[in-house]
């Protein structure tokens, strides 16, 4: 009810879930060399990536292994080893929450995967301090784009996010050399930065895209975060919601970095965070009428209370292309707290 993205059932769960091993892999900066780039060049005497493609692949191959038995492990402490940032945020809330999902979606969860079509994104050793991967999922054939960065030594998965249906990571800018070209996250590019956009997507929420996010194209994605908006209080057949107000407010993503990528075409692909919480105020709170939180919500609060806030954690992507709006292409949500 809360899940206001509405992608396919936890798609992300099977980018982001992970568990750690005793042997990190190493930040070494490895020069091009005669490794094959991210075009398929030969790169004989390129400037260094941030790592080859071969390092690349391995990081890629670890984690996609560790993955696999996290989902059937759910240890959080070795899943910090190997994952960060945002991603974190919402794969440890998803070990907290699972035994509250349907043993068809635990099932699905711990089927193993595999990551197909791979295409890797390596900017030049300066420029960025991270490398992106685009692939699909063998679970369920969700496309998308996930970012490891330098995190305590090692590169760790720190943002991964799957496109909507319909939606696709654009063709990515390469300079002469192979190397893929990173874009400053602060710099306006048409009427928004790329760190201004999860502002303006949690604004589709709150306001229903009243302020900033009246500056993002309409897609799939933002279409269904209006539809919360207006949704938010209206009864249905099944569910009596009279007796309670809710509304949607913008909150601060717990790790605000942005990873911003130039496109083939001048414009500029993002995976971005943003937060919001959801706040539910019964009717008759000032004569004793309380919330009983749903099972999700109780895990961190089970008191019954007059008002009660879910704290959401969220990741997106978004595109922009000359001349048009920031398109929102995917964003995954995740309740990380209640209160």
């Amino acid at each position: 009810m809360h899940r206001p993205a509405r992608q396919p059932t936890r798609l992300r769960r099977m980018t982001v879930i992970a568990i750690g091993v005793t042997t990190a892999i190493p930040l070494t900066a490895c020069g091009a060399g005669t490794d094959t780039d991210s075009t398929g060049a030969r790169t004989s005497s390129a400037p260094k990536g941030v790592v080859t493609q071969a390092a690349a692949k391995k990081i890629v191959d670890r984690y996609e292994q560790v993955n696999n038995k996290a989902n059937v492990t759910k240890n959080s402490k070795l899943l910090a080893t190997v994952e960060a940032g945002q991603v974190n945020e919402q794969s440890s809330a998803e070990y907290e929450q699972m035994h509250t999902w349907t043993e068809a979606a635990q099932k699905r969860y711990q089927k193993p995967f595999f990551y197909t079509n791979r295409k890797y994104y390596i900017p030049a050793a300066g420029s960025a301090s991270w490398f992106a991967m685009q692939g699909t999922s063998t679970n369920e054939g969700a496309k998308g784009l996930m970012v490891f960065d330098k995190v305590g030594g090692t590169y760790k998965a720190v943002a991964a996010v799957w496109m909507a249906k319909g939606a696709a990571v654009p063709e990515i800018a390469v300079d002469r050399n192979g190397n893929a070209e990173a874009a400053d996250p602060t710099r306006h590019v048409g009427a928004l930065a790329p760190n201004q956009l999860g502002v303006a997507l949690a604004d589709l929420l709150e306001t229903g895209g009243k302020k900033s996010g009246a500056k993002l194209a309409s897609t799939t994605t933002t279409k269904d975060y209006v539809d919360s908006y207006r949704e938010r209080n209206r009864s249905t057949p099944k569910e009596d919601l009279s007796w309670r107000t809710m509304n949607y407010f913008e909150a601060d993503p717990a790790h605000p970095k942005v990873y911003a990528l130039k496109t083939a075409d001048g414009g500029q692909f993002a995976l971005f965070p943003a937060a919001f919480k959801a706040e539910f105020l019964h009717r008759q709170f000032a004569s004793g009428g309380v919330i009983i939180p749903g099972d999700v919500s109780r895990i961190y609060n089970p008191k019954k209370r007059a008002v009660m806030i879910d704290m959401y954690q969220v990741q997106a992507a978004a595109a922009l292309s000359p001349g048009s709006k920031w398109r929102v292409l995917g964003a995954e949500d995740e309740m990380v707290d209640s209160k």
